[in-house]
């Protein structure tokens, strides 16, 4: 995949655009997010999985009665088992290291946060009684974000990597409603929600700006989501140790 921006200057030196290929960098954020997922779930193992979703699900009536707020991020970090840890983990892998290619890995972790959050509270909203855990609906903002960039950035984007985006966003709202009772389809549309409309906003509609750019502030921002995240995990981890 090779990406295609132009400045006035470069118009003035050539009549032909400069070409820039895209070579991937090492998917940094993705990597220790996924590392920072890892070792809670090792920590579940450790305390018992039954007792890690006591201890720190995102159980609705907890969040709402006991005001224990924290449980919507903690929540995110913890998983059913160990097919639901590797599928996730798997997952974000997958769709990071492409989004940390396309985009700026700052960005990565603003909507991999707010789409966790997101899907939180969409979840809330529809299932206030129920008890989730899992990072899919942050992974799904990652998902409906650089289905966003394909479409915004056509030009650049194959049409079979389109395809692809929709066909995963499609086959995963199909399983969620064939296995409604054990999946938390609110929120998986809330992340996906969340992470396109960041999109909207973040993508530059101008074809020769790269979207790969950030600010400081930006860049502070996602510094600054990472260490939420990961925040919340050494927290998961000292909830489940009965250590806090």
């Amino acid at each position: 995949m090779s990406l295609q921006y132009q400045t006035e200057q470069d118009e003035q030196l050539a009549d032909e655009p400069v070409e820039y290929v895209a070579r991937p960098p090492f998917p940094l954020y993705t990597v220790v997010l996924i590392v920072g997922i890892a070792a809670v779930f090792v920590a579940q193992l450790v305390s018992g999985l039954d007792n890690s979703i006591a201890a720190a699900a995102f159980d609705k009536l907890a969040f709402r009665v006991a005001h224990e707020y924290w449980r919507i991020l903690t929540g995110a970090a913890l998983h059913g088992g160990p097919l639901h840890v590797f599928m996730n983990c798997y997952a974000f892998y997958s769709f990071g290291k492409i989004f940390e290619m396309l985009s700026n890995r700052a960005h990565l972790a603003i909507v991999f946060l707010l789409a966790a959050i997101g899907g939180g509270v969409l979840s809330l909203i529809f299932v206030p009684d129920g008890i989730s855990v899992g990072a899919s609906g942050g992974i799904l903002g990652l998902v409906s974000y650089l289905a966003v960039y394909a479409f915004r950035r056509r030009q650049f984007i194959s049409a079979e990597f389109r395809k692809s985006l929709l066909m995963n966003i499609g086959f995963i709202l199909i399983f969620g409603l064939v296995l409604y009772q054990q999946i938390d389809n609110f929120g998986h549309i809330g992340g996906l929600i969340v992470g396109a409309i960041y999109a909207f906003l973040q993508i530059p509609t101008d074809e020769h700006t790269d979207p790969r750019n950030a600010s400081s502030l930006v860049e502070f921002a996602g510094i600054g989501a990472l260490g939420i995240y990961l925040a919340t995990c050494v927290f998961s981890i000292l909830l489940m140790l009965r250590i806090v």
